[in-house]
């Protein structure tokens, strides 16, 4: 399949650059690929498609401070610091701007010199790797310093960084939000639970590459970036017993649901108890193993996320749920509305 087959017209404006005031105020679209129509509602009526018996399936991964701006010794000059990930303790493979200005050896101090990092290494693309000096807890002191990496089209300033984290956040190592998990608050979650559905978290640390466009005209030759992620025994077990007792299993997010996919085409159609790297790629034709229902935002044209979407729906069922999106102005993207693709029951 090409690239151009996952196109359609997004008005910028659609793009959402603030979060609404209320979690739980956005629109939320249904999509039923067993009769090929959509429903307009509001978030709240999640609670409506989820039953009792089924599985929903969160990532908790916490979203790091991670931009860093610093100057550089004994220049002065401005360097902006994007953390990627910790190779070893203290040690951290970094996007640097202007990365001209960054060789192995320079030093560039944050906060009148609170954090310092030295560059030891440089790879492709803008991409150093840093030693951090500091006394005291670093991730206190990056969160002191450091600000939300916000998606590059994202370009108003975020006044409550709480705001791009989830309320079940835990596990610190995103460079982004899982942003279909934005949506819940602590009520709607005891909400589901009172329903008699079981809510299980499992992590994927989501990774700058998942904004990085697909530079191929056939999507059979684009390589995906590879994310960390981890599931525990318990929430393997309870996954495997929804699905054993023919509950359906409803993964938030394209990153709980690359997860997912990837342990499960691993075993045989099982979910383990494991952690690993994951660059697993979903677009139409793939064999879904465990994921019945997806809740998800609205992506942009031509992503690797629109691909996955489409593979669990259908390509123009999706396409076409896309063009009423657009024409009925919903919100797109990070801070926008959602999309609930109903499980076939």
């Amino acid at each position: 399949m090409k690239v151009e087959d996952f196109d359609f017209h997004l008005p910028e404006e659609l793009i959402a650059q603030t979060p609404l005031l209320d979690r739980t105020a956005s629109r939320l679209m249904v999509v039923d690929k067993q009769v090929g129509e959509v429903e307009h509602h509001h978030f709240p009526q999640i609670l409506n498609e989820i039953q009792a018996g089924d599985c929903l399936v969160l990532n908790d991964t916490r979203v790091l401070p991670a931009r860093l701006m610093g100057t550089k010794e004994p220049t002065g000059a401005n360097i902006e610091l994007l953390l990627l990930k910790q190779n070893e303790e203290d040690v951290w493979e970094t996007l640097a701007k202007p990365a001209k200005r960054v060789k192995i050896g320079t030093v560039v101090s944050f906060g009148d010199g609170l954090l310092q990092a030295e560059c030891i290494g440089e790879l492709d693309h803008g991409g150093r790797i840093f030693k951090f000096i500091y006394d005291g807890i670093f991730y206190e002191i990056l969160d002191q310093l450091g600000e939300m990496p916000l998606p590059p089209y994202i370009r108003e300033k975020l006044d409550d960084q709480d705001r791009y984290q989830t309320v079940f956040a835990k596990e610190r190592g995103s460079a982004a939000a899982p942003t279909a998990g934005l949506h819940f608050t602590e009520e709607i979650l005891a909400a589901i639970r009172a329903k008699g559905v079981e809510i299980v978290f499992i992590t994927l640390h989501v990774g700058l590459g998942t904004f990085r466009p697909v530079s191929v005209d056939d999507i059979d030759n684009h390589d995906m970036h590879s994310e960390f992620y981890s599931v525990t025994e318990e929430a393997a077990a309870i996954i495997n017993r929804t699905k054993a007792n023919g509950g359906k299993v409803i993964s938030v997010g394209t990153t709980s649901t690359r997860t997912l996919e990837t342990v499960a085409s691993r075993h045989n159609g099982q979910i383990v108890a494991e952690q690993g790297w994951t660059s697993i790629f979903i677009y139409p034709g793939y064999e879904w193993k465990c994921v019945d229902g997806l809740l998800t935002n609205f992506h942009l044209p031509k992503s690797t996320l629109v691909m996955l979407v489409s593979s669990l729906a259908n390509r123009d069922l999706i396409l076409d749920a896309y063009a009423k999106a657009v024409d009925e102005k919903y919100r797109f993207f990070s801070f926008g509305d959602a999309m609930f693709i109903r499980p076939v029951r």
